[in-house]
C-alpha cells in the first residue's frame, strides 16, 4: 500500500472514531462510525486481507449501521445537552491512559523478539495434504472457502441463533419505540 493511502485511510479511521465520541447528535456519531469503518477497511485491504475488509464493508458499515441507524430513528432521539465535565472521572480516565502506556512501555522494552513458527504447522486447517506453504506458492489460498465452510457446517446453529436475536431485538426496539396512547 502506498503510505499517502495508508494516512488516508488511517487518518480516516481516527478522526471518524474522534467523532463518534464527541458528536451529541447520535445519527452523525453512527455516520461517523461508518467513516471509521471503512478507514479500517481501506487498512485491511492495504494488508492483503481482502475478505476481511469486504467484510467489514458490507456487514459492519452496511448491516450493523443500517440496523444502527434503524433504532435512532424508531426510538426519536434527540442531541444531548452538554453538561460540564467532572473532575474526577477525568482525572481516572487519565490516569488509566497513563498507567496503561507505562505498562505497554514496560512490556514492549523488555519482551525479546521471537521467531516465526513455519506455516505448515497448521496444515489441517487448510483441509489440504500440502500446507499452507504449498498454497501460498501456488496462489490458491482457500480463505473464503474455510470461512464459508466452517460457517455453514460447524457455526451453523450459532449464526442462525445470532439472526433470530437481531431480528428479536429489532422487533424490541419497535414495541418499545411505539407510543402509548392512554
Amino acid at each position: 500500500m502506498p503510505l499517502p493511502l495508508f494516512w488516508f485511510f488511517a487518518i480516516l479511521m481516527l478522526v471518524g472514531g474522534l467523532a463518534v465520541i464527541s458528536l451529541r447528535n447520535p445519527v452523525a456519531a453512527a455516520l461517523s462510525m461508518v467513516a471509521s469503518f471503512v478507514g479500517l477497511a481501506g487498512l485491511f485491504i492495504g494488508l492483503n486481507a481482502y475478505l476481511v475488509g469486504i467484510i467489514q464493508i458490507l456487514v459492519y458499515a452496511g448491516a450493523i449501521m443500517v440496523l444502527f441507524l434503524f433504532i435512532i430513528m424508531l426510538l426519536d432521539l434527540k442531541t444531548e445537552e452538554k453538561r460540564a465535565p467532572k473532575v474526577v472521572p477525568v482525572v481516572g480516565g487519565l490516569g488509566i491512559v497513563l498507567a496503561f502506556t507505562i505498562q505497554l512501555i514496560g512490556v514492549l522494552g523488555k519482551t525479546p523478539p521471537k521467531e516465526s513458527e513455519p506455516l505448515d504447522l497448521v496444515a489441517a486447517a487448510t483441509h489440504q495434504t500440502g500446507g499452507i506453504q504449498e498454497t501460498l506458492k501456488d496462489d490458491r489460498l482457500p480463505d473464503v472457502n474455510l470461512v464459508g465452510d466452517l460457517m455453514f457446517t460447524e457455526y451453523n446453529l450459532p449464526l442462525q441463533i445470532v439472526g433470530v436475536l437481531l431480528l428479536v431485538a429489532t422487533v424490541g426496539v419497535v414495541v418499545l419505540s411505539k407510543r402509548q396512547t392512554a
